[in-house]
């Protein structure tokens, strides 16, 4: 310890100058946490993966709840985006057939209109590989163009209800706007 900055005291000493530094020390601070809490699981792949440790804490009153801490930044965006939760599958369609709404949803996939072949398509884009067969099985039909595979939501009755089954397996993670296509 001779080459640090420490520097022998006696106990007495110590003891005084820790209790007088304890007594500047507030007992309480209050803060501000952003957390998600309730079933993370089914919502895990939609969280950031900035930090994916899980905090434990009990209220005043005994209430237990688990959850996951998020910063400032990401809390406000899923609150300005909190609407996309009461989105049904017919305003979904209908918004993106107007042409102004474009609908990222989870696993990177995103709904959009676009003009194809002089007509109007709801596309969706991001898929992988393996979304392939199950896009199909949901009524979603592809198309090779300009030696490219892509996916469209019909554009007649069914859309509504292929939108649902897209939404339910791959909710809603933004709605933005765009100039009308």
């Amino acid at each position: 310890m001779g080459e640090t900055r420490w520097q022998e005291a006696e106990r007495a000493d110590f003891a005084s100058a820790w209790t007088a530094e304890l007594a500047e020390v507030p007992e309480f601070t209050d803060s501000t946490l952003h957390m998600v809490t309730g079933l993370l699981l089914p919502i895990w792949k939609c969280l950031p993966q900035e930090s994916s440790r899980v905090y434990r804490f009990q209220t005043d009153e005994g209430e237990r709840i688990i959850g996951r801490r998020f910063s400032p930044a990401w809390a406000a965006n899923a609150l300005a985006s909190g609407v996309s939760a009461g989105l049904t599958p017919d305003a979904a369609y209908a918004a993106l057939m107007e042409g102004r709404t474009i609908l990222d949803l989870a696993e990177g996939l995103q709904l959009r209109r676009t003009r194809v072949m002089g007509a109007n398509r709801i596309e969706l884009s991001g898929f992988t590989d393996a979304m392939r067969e199950r896009l199909r099985a949901y009524g979603l039909f592809s198309e090779i163009i300009s030696w490219r595979l892509r996916f469209f939501v019909p554009v007649d009755a069914s859309g509504p209800e292929i939108i649902g089954k897209l939404l339910d397996r791959y909710p809603v993670e933004r709605i933005s706007e765009r100039e009308a296509a």
